[in-house]
């Protein structure tokens, strides 16, 4: 058995070869473009924003849910027992923030 190739099997290696480093040097062209880059890094940030509003978006609802079954029992109803003295409170800091505003101006 002998491994010696012909004259035209190595011919045929050496354009099957050339042949894929003409495809592996055109993809490194287009890696390394420019646009592409940008492309990349624009992509890269949309997602990264797109996963921070998400958490944002979970941790928001996360919050209104959790305030809304402070002050809303499961059935609906409001807990006017929660909600006169946060109102109340809440009344007395706008009062004092308008006395606070109308001595600053006199």
């Amino acid at each position: 058995m002998s491994d010696a190739r012909t004259p035209a099997q190595i011919e045929a290696d050496i354009a099957r070869r050339r042949n894929e480093l003409a495809v592996t040097l055109d993809e490194i062209g287009v890696r390394m473009h420019p646009k592409t880059i940008m492309g990349d890094a624009k992509a890269k940030v949309a997602a990264k924003v797109d996963h921070t509003a998400g958490r944002a978006y979970v941790a928001a609802n996360r919050l209104v849910t959790d305030v809304r079954g402070r002050f809303v029992t499961d059935e609906g109803a409001p807990r006017l027992e929660r909600i006169v003295p946060v109102a109340m409170v809440a009344v007395g800091v706008i009062g004092l923030l308008a006395v606070s505003s109308r001595r600053r101006r006199a």
